[in-house]
């Protein structure tokens, strides 16, 4: 089976046949179908997140597929199940790391990946999906959708008649656009210099759009700002237009060793929340299937999210593109 394997940071990722081991307590071998590219691949990539002593090894986690095969102790899936692959811990087995074998040496991944085309999964990691979703559109469930409508739903708690500004309008931005329609919101301001993402931001639902950050809310600004940057520049001038009372959810991840300043912090005591968010609060679980049915109904939308597919052997182009800040959501299309 092919992968992208991650050599080292800064560098192309390489794209090799790779075989797993056998199949241990609580995994599943899964045959991907497709898969997402998240900001944080870009950050593991560039090193952002620190050293990593456990390269060179292979990346991805927001994907959908079929279950090939279970290992012991595996209950919650049999053989030919379709799935959503994800980060965020769901019902079943949290299983040890899988190991493949690449020539010579033996490689690893974490409880999922997804930049390959069979992946060896931890079985809290699978959600079970009805087998006539297309699995291109399954595959947005792993990271982007639930992290973007969980932001909303769960730790904004945005209720209708409240207001929302969303920094940064790819994968992520645009389904906190879809999740504070689906709230009610009153307002819902974008933020992005790309003026291709401030047209999708029209289309999923804001109402004001704007290229530049500074000068664009009023003051008081909105009662949730989220930022999808992990700039602290933006997350600090968030901090100081949001309504009192309000909050600044950091959803982007800042490179390790970067400080966020808050400048004349006492002038901003004015019962304001500043947060990450962890995906969203999502439980794979509930979340997903519900969010399916929203799609069925017509209240979300999810092709309209990918903007750019590759295969699996064009990787690395996807990859610059994603870092061009050209890219609503890309998919990578396995054989």
């Amino acid at each position: 089976m092919k992968a992208a394997i991650l050599v080292r940071h800064g560098a192309p990722l390489v794209v090799d046949e790779v075989d797993p081991l056998d199949l241990g307590q609580g995994q599943a071998l899964v045959r991907i179908r497709a898969s997402g590219i998240c900001g944080k691949q870009i950050n593991e990539i560039a090193g952002n997140c620190g050293s990593d002593k456990y390269m060179p090894h292979l990346l991805g986690h927001e994907g959908a597929g079929i279950v090939q095969e279970i290992g012991p102790g595996v209950t919650h899936f049999k053989p030919g199940d379709h799935v959503v692959l994800h980060w965020r811990k769901g019902a079943g087995i949290e299983a040890e790391c899988p190991r493949y074998r690449w020539g010579d040496e033996f490689i690893g991944g974490g409880p999922v990946t997804t930049f390959n085309e069979y992946a060896v999964v931890s079985e809290n990691r699978l959600t079970r999906i009805e087998d006539d979703i297309p699995l291109d559109l399954a595959a947005l469930m792993g990271c982007a959708v639930t992290t973007g409508l969980g932001v909303v739903l769960n730790d904004a708690r945005l209720q209708p008649g409240q207001s929302l500004a969303i920094i940064g309008c790819g994968g992520v931005g645009l389904n906190v656009i879809q999740g504070a329609k689906l709230a009610g919101a009153k307002s819902i301001w974008a933020i992005d210099p790309a003026e291709g993402k401030m047209l999708k931001a029209h289309e999923f639902g804001a109402t004001l759009t704007s290229e530049v950050v500074y000068e664009f809310l009023p003051v008081p600004g909105p009662d949730i700002i989220v930022d999808t940057t992990g700039n602290p520049v933006l997350i600090a001038w968030a901090f100081a237009l949001v309504a009192p009372g309000g909050k600044v959810i950091a959803v982007g991840q800042p490179p390790r060793g970067v400080n966020l300043v808050l400048p004349d912090f006492a002038r901003n005591m004015k019962g304001k929340t500043l947060m990450d968010s962890q995906g969203g609060g999502t439980d794979p679980n509930a979340d997903i299937p519900l969010y399916l049915t929203y799609w069925r109904r017509g209240l979300l939308k999810l092709k309209e999210l990918i903007t750019h597919r590759f295969p699996l052997e064009d990787v690395n182009e996807a990859l610059d593109i994603m870092r061009s800040g050209a890219a609503g959501r890309i998919i990578l299309e396995m054989a």
